[in-house]
């Protein structure tokens, strides 16, 4: 036998005996092209064609709790597919108005090689609320229940999810900040870690502004709703703004307890037309709340951004958002961890 033959024996003879005794599961999934395949499931329904890689990608999705299509942006660690074994906790990260979850091109949201990122539509003026009326122009807009009901238990069925409320976060910018802590209040058994970025934590009376920002989001895009459509009237007359008093986030902190908290806010510069110059007086309100309730918290109010990394001014925007999330990130990886 040639010398060449008999290396070729001993090469695949010591492969052989490696695949033997390497431990059962290891064996890496290949990577596919596109989008994994996810099956429909819990009122979703999905159509058109999923776009993108094979771990930034979005779906399209309709259900009869929100009128329309709805795109949802999922992200996947950097080693997904290489451990078909290995399941990840997930931050749900809600966008602001009138945004769509694939503009939401946060080069933080893709660093992450220890957490599932999902981003679900919350619409241009949804305010991740089961509206009060349902019979607008707009059609059905249960927000609410599209994200806590359809949504979750979805993701959870088709990735490698940790489903349990201590692998799961969620997040969000502006309104979606709004989101994030209503959405940890009203099921705290879902979430361990809630954030708000720039939000309208704050409802009340104290806040006027951004009632009359919810009022206005409603009638400004299409179709035009009424302006009590979602939470009725913002009006301390006879309690008729009993809705927002409900769902004001600054005046139900105590439900948080047991679920970490993180605020990020900028001053705006002082510029009344900023809409940051705002959302920090609304921070503020809630920070008080949890200091008269003894809650641990995070807070950072990075002023005019001067210090807040180099693409932060202060203001309501995106360079400010992106500082925010590079914060973020890392501290609910460490959360998970633990």
């Amino acid at each position: 036998m040639r010398t060449t033959s008999r290396w070729r024996m001993v090469v695949a003879l010591m492969a052989a005996i490696v695949a033997m005794a390497s431990p059962a599961g290891t064996a890496q999934a290949a990577e596919p092209t596109g989008p994994p395949p996810l099956a429909d499931g819990f009122g979703l329904t999905q159509v058109d064609t999923a776009t993108g890689g094979p771990r930034n990608f979005y779906i399209t999705v309709t259900t009869p709790e929100v009128a329309g299509k709805h795109h949802i942006k999922i992200i996947l660690p950097s080693g997904y597919y290489d451990d078909p074994a290995r399941r990840y906790p997930v931050l749900y990260f809600l966008h602001g108005s009138p945004d769509d979850p694939i503009q939401q091109n946060y080069p933080a949201l893709t660093t992450s090689d220890q957490m599932i990122t999902v981003i679900p539509d919350g619409g241009a003026r949804g305010w991740y609320a089961n509206w009060l009326n349902q019979r607008t122009a707009a059609g059905a807009q249960n927000w609410e229940n599209f994200h806590l009901r359809q949504v979750i238990p979805f993701i959870d069925a088709n990735l490698r999810t940790i489903a349990a409320k201590k692998a799961r976060a969620v997040a969000g910018v502006s309104m979606g900040g709004f989101g994030a802590l209503h959405y940890a209040q009203v099921r705290p058994d879902l979430f361990s870690q809630t954030a708000s970025l720039s939000g309208d934590i704050d409802l009340s009376v104290r806040s006027m502004d951004l009632r009359m920002a919810v009022v206005a989001s409603l009638v400004a895009y299409e179709p035009s709703v009424d302006s009590d459509a979602a939470f009725g009237s913002p009006y301390p007359v006879f309690n008729a703004d009993w809705r927002f008093n409900e769902v004001d986030p600054a005046a139900h902190m105590n439900k948080l307890a047991g679920v970490g908290v993180s605020i990020y806010v900028g001053n705006g510069r002082g510029d009344v037309t900023d809409l940051e110059f705002w959302v920090e007086s609304a921070s503020k309100h809630v920070k008080d709340s949890m200091d008269a309730l003894r809650m641990p918290y995070y807070y950072v109010d990075y002023g005019d951004g001067s210090a807040w990394g180099t693409q932060c001014n202060g203001g309501h925007n995106a360079g400010c958002w992106e500082q925010d999330l590079r914060d973020l990130i890392p501290r609910l990886e460490r959360s998970f961890a633990a």
